[in-house]
């Protein structure tokens, strides 16, 4: 009897839950696109289809119409603006909204109809229907960055957003600009690398990619741009001649790099590569360098055989692609050779407009490209250019422009560099090169220094600004620059900008940056109106305030003027009434120590009047210098006070305007000082942040702890400690502060850390793990700092004894023990530093520890100490090799969208002690029931790869590593909810 009874309630039960999922799934919204719908309209309903089951665990039915939808139940319509009435009738008001969308804008809107919910994903082009497909996602809580997606932990129910939204780009180019030469970018980029970044991109709503090419010297060419001669083409494209040229890689030395074998690196970061060498694939086999004719040809194919797939596959996405050369063009050494055997003269103009027509017709078929761009000397950032070297540049770019003339290359062309023009002259391009040209410039002082007004100045070009979204200097720290990210875009906007472009080397530790930057070129409202102009009718442009307090500045009788004043200033607009005026600029340095490291030039009313100012040169420092201007002539109510940088900017101190009428007279940098006025207020470098990280906290931490993360992240943006100088990129220094004092600077590490608690879900406690991991590294690296400092110290003590024996006591007694303290300080570091790790840019950044840090804070050090000694170091002061931390599975490269027919190939590392009784790959059909697995295969060390058999569908997969107390799995968040992947098809959905 209760047997019976069991199974009539189990029944039940059963029935109830099958009523109810038939139900639901009956009620289920589906997802329409046109019966011809391109590919990415199909592409775009598949990824609103994949954003939906993360979010709701519901996989939506994909359904083609070729008419009006008479299907019952709510739907998403996802169209074109010409699909898009063919499906559904919008209405009077709607039909003309959709009608007006251009290219790459998009409209979403919910709607209803007969009973029905509808949500419109309307693109004027299908581009734009792609982007609002992105957006839509980011209404069901999605967040994107270049690294990958987030995808918050809590679940939503199934039902449709209410969305009323119409996008338009601020900015025809959006992206970024990805800079090759150290391991934390392009460098170490593979194929997969590369696709699976681009993918990201529309996700951005972004649209470029564009690549620097490094000259021979650096130390070698770099293979993305081959120099060389049409004769060297065959007719297939391949050439029949190359240099020797690489990217970094361990078996390199350069920037600062010392080569060495990833066998030697510590703290268990052998495990992370498969070999002692290590680069990327395009250089397997042929590190350092090629040496060989044939092996050259063999680097340059192969790249050219990966950018042609990565940028074929971006340009399906609505992606335009660039690379470029330095300019002049170098020439590299065997080119020259082979020239001159040739009976060539490498100098002449007409050879070099021989080598360009063979880049371009190389380029042409080698890879789609969308623009050429060609860089300006580097020097120039810090440097003045003699007339020859400008008059060189200028010639050389037009020698291209040339050969393209005759080669007629399927792409345009643009400059760009570290200014936007020679020093003295920044619009000089602009008067001599074609409007076709676009001009563009990364920002001065690695990104410290504000746009170049010069882009205001400038008209019936494309102009792109470059911000940069990290330095290379502190490229071994995080650098959270949203707000100055958002200031860029608002003065690129204001200065009539099309471009706005970022440059940088790593991903993740960015996505903020990036993230903010791409969301600034298409919306600016919530935060810009808290900006003031970048080109203020009244006042100075841009600009510092500088004290000196305490000052001497003798040989004046004002001191107090000369011990403030304001730096990196463009100009001042002063208003005037109309009249003849005479005018003193006074100046101080306060900051430069020698002559030629602060030179700009003067102009009023439009006109320069003085150039090659150099302050130091002409007084020396904490001295004042004073120019007077006389009888200048104002007529339209407005005295313009322009001074154009050469080689860094005026520290203005004062102005003194005076006629027989009128008297004014600013303090500038200070505030009102006798009859002096005050100064405008300091120009902000960064706006409001607040409302970002508010967001980007909530999605990537859950809403519990969220607003609070976010609050501390605000606090930091462009405030984080400055712990690293340039001695290649990102390197440290002896910091000679005590750390009781430094370690104030990172209380924000704790607060973040008191947080923890209320971080819950899996994927969340990942994506905190990884920022206070990634700010207890930073500290950590400051505490080393101060060790180092401590033991520089000592050191000067200890080899202060003259006899040997003494010299051992003291070493004994006073270094060791410092040294042990800043090995214990690594292994800390290390414990962060390898807890981040996710990405082929920090592979990078280990390298850059193992291979440029590490030789100069310990390796090098510590053989001179053992010298000392005349021992060996004891363990305890030794750098140790094996790894002690919590076992990790690391999958550095992940995509997110496949071609037809593209197997999925996948790179897996798995850090730990020991290696896993089982390492596996398991995948399924998008939504599907069950499972498949296969084994990893390991290929050395903690490497393993996996190949899945190409399902032709969507899928999702996992990795589970098991060990003996628990099993480990990436997503964090698997198996319940997994990685997913799109697949594009030809084939139209059923």
């Amino acid at each position: 009897m209760k047997k019976a009874k069991y199974w009539i309630l189990w029944g039940a039960a059963f029935l109830l839950l099958l009523s109810t999922s038939c139900r639901g799934w009956k009620s289920r919204p589906s997802i329409v696109i046109a019966a011809d719908a391109s590919s990415l309209e199909t592409l775009a309903a598949k990824e609103i289809r994949r954003y939906f089951y993360l979010r709701t665990g519901a996989l939506l039915p994909l359904v083609q119409k070729t008419g009006p939808m008479h299907r019952k139940g709510d739907a998403v319509v996802v169209a074109n603006k010409d699909h898009a009435v063919a499906l559904v009738s919008p209405g009077e008001g709607l039909d003309r909204a959709i009608a007006e969308l251009h290219e790459q804008e998009y409209l979403l809107r919910t709607v209803s109809q007969n009973g029905k919910t509808i949500i419109l994903i309307v693109g004027g082009s299908d581009v734009g229907t792609l982007y609002g497909a992105y957006r839509l996602a980011e209404n069901l809580g999605i967040r994107f960055e270049l690294a990958g997606d987030i995808i918050p932990d809590d679940r939503l129910p199934l039902r449709l957003p209410v969305v009323d939204e119409t996008g338009r780009p601020l900015f025809r180019l959006r992206g970024i600009h990805p800079f090759h030469d150290f391991p934390e970018g392009p460098d170490w980029w593979n194929l997969e690398d590369f696709k699976a970044y681009l993918a990201q991109l529309p996700k951005l709503r972004m649209n470029f990619i564009g690549l620097h090419t490094y000259p021979e010297g650096h130390p070698n060419a770099e293979p993305t741009v081959w120099i060389g001669t049409e004769e060297d083409i065959a007719d297939n494209g391949s050439i029949r001649f190359a240099y020797p040229s690489s990217y970094m890689n361990t078996a390199r030395g350069n920037w600062g790099y010392e080569p060495a074998r990833t066998g030697d690196y510590h703290f268990g970061a052998a495990e992370l590569f498969p070999e002692d060498d290590y680069g990327p694939e395009v250089m397997n086999g042929l590190l350092p360098e090629p040496k060989t004719v044939a092996d050259s040809i063999a680097v340059f194919e192969r790249t050219g055989k990966m950018l042609g797939e990565a940028f074929s596959f971006g340009r399906t996405l609505g992606i335009r692609t660039c690379v470029g050369t330095e300019s002049p063009l170098t020439i590299p050494e065997w080119v020259k050779k082979r020239l001159v055997e040739r009976g060539k003269k490498p100098e002449d103009r007409a050879v070099v407009k021989e080598l360009y027509r063979g880049i371009f017709r190389r380029i042409t078929k080698a890879y789609p490209l969308d623009y050429y761009w060609i860089w300006t000397d580097e020097n120039w950032t810090w440097s003045d250019a003699d007339p020859e070297k400008v008059k060189a540049v200028a010639e050389d770019i037009l020698t291209a422009l040339e050969a393209a003339d005759e080669v007629r290359p399927p792409f345009s062309f643009a400059t760009c560099g570290w200014v936007l023009g020679p020093p003295g002259d920044r619009r000089l391009f602009d008067r001599i090169l074609p409007k076709e040209v676009a001009l563009s410039t990364i920002n001065r002082e690695v990104g410290k220094a504000p746009l170049d007004p010069a882009f205001g100045r400038i008209s019936g070009r494309s102009k792109w600004a470059i911000p940069w979204l990290e330095d290379d200097p502190a490229l071994t720290s995080p650098q959270l620059w949203v707000g100055r990210m958002r200031r860029d875009a608002f003065d690129a906007l204001a200065y009539g900008c099309d471009g706005l472009l970022g440059i940088h080397w790593r991903t993740r530790v960015l996505g903020p940056n990036i993230s903010a930057l791409a969301q600034a070129a298409w919306n600016q409202t919530p935060w810009a109106g808290k900006i003031s102009p970048a080109s203020p009718a009244e006042g100075p442009t841009n600009g510092v305030y500088v004290s000196l307090p305490g000052a001497q500045i003798p040989g004046t009788s004002e001191p107090e003027i000369y011990r403030d004043y304001r730096d990196r200033v463009f100009g001042y607009r002063l208003p005037l009434p109309r009249g003849t005026y005479n005018l003193k600029l006074k100046f101080v340095e306060g900051e430069i120590k020698e002559k030629g490291r602060r030179v700009f030039d003067i102009s009023l009313e439009g006109k320069k009047v003085k150039e090659k100012v150099d302050i130091f040169a002409s007084a020396g420092a904490f001295r004042p210098m004073d120019l007077e201007f006389k009888r200048i002539q104002v007529e339209d109510g407005s005295l313009d006070i322009e001074f154009a940088d050469r080689i860094h900017y005026p520290a203005v101190a004062g102005i003194v305007i005076q006629n027989e009428k009128l008297t004014k007279k600013i303090n500038c940098g200070g505030p009102a000082v006798k009859d002096y006025d005050p100064d405008w207020p300091e120009t902000p470098r960064f706006a409001s942040t607040l409302d970002f990280y508010d967001d980007w906290a909530k999605a990537n931490f859950g809403t519990a702890a969220g607003p609070e993360i976010g609050a501390v992240f605000s606090s930091i943006d462009g405030r984080l400690p400055q712990l690293n100088i340039w001695t290649g990129p990102g390197g440290i220094r002896p910091e000679p502060r005590p750390w009781e004092e430094v370690k104030k600077e990172f209380g924000f590490v704790e607060e973040l850390a008191s947080f923890k608690p209320k971080v819950t879900g899996r994927g969340a406690v990942e994506r905190f793990n990884y920022w206070l991991s990634t700010f207890t590294a930073m500290r950590e690296t400051a505490r080393l700092e101060c060790l180092w400092a401590d033991y520089h110290r000592a050191e000067k003590e200890v080899k202060a004894q003259a006899e040997p024996r003494k010299q051992a006591l003291e070493a004994e007694e006073k270094l060791l023990p410092i040294r042990e303290k800043m090995v214990r300080t690594a292994e800390a570091i290390y414990e962060s530093l390898l807890a981040t790790i996710s990405t082929p840019g920090e592979l990078g950044t280990v390298m850059n520890w193992e291979q440029h840090l590490l030789p100069a804070v310990f390796l090098q050090p510590g053989k001179e100490l053992e010298k000392i000694l005349g021992r060996k170091l004891p363990p305890s002061a030794e750098l140790p090799r094996v790894y002690r931390g919590e076992p990790r599975i690391i999958v550095p490269t992940k995509r997110t969208l496949l071609d037809p027919g593209e197997t999925l190939r996948l790179r897996v590392i798995i850090l730990a002690s020991e290696l896993p009784a089982e390492a596996v790959v398991g995948w399924r059909a998008l939504g599907g029931e069950k499972f498949s697995e296969i084994p990893l295969r390991r290929i050395g060390r903690g490497v393993y790869e996996a190949i899945c058999p190409d399902t032709k569908e969507d899928l999702e997969y996992y990795i589970r590593a098991r060990f003996e107390r628990k099993d480990l799995f990436f997503p964090p968040t698997s198996p319940e909810v997994n990685q997913t992947i799109v697949r594009r098809s030809s084939e139209r959905p059923s």
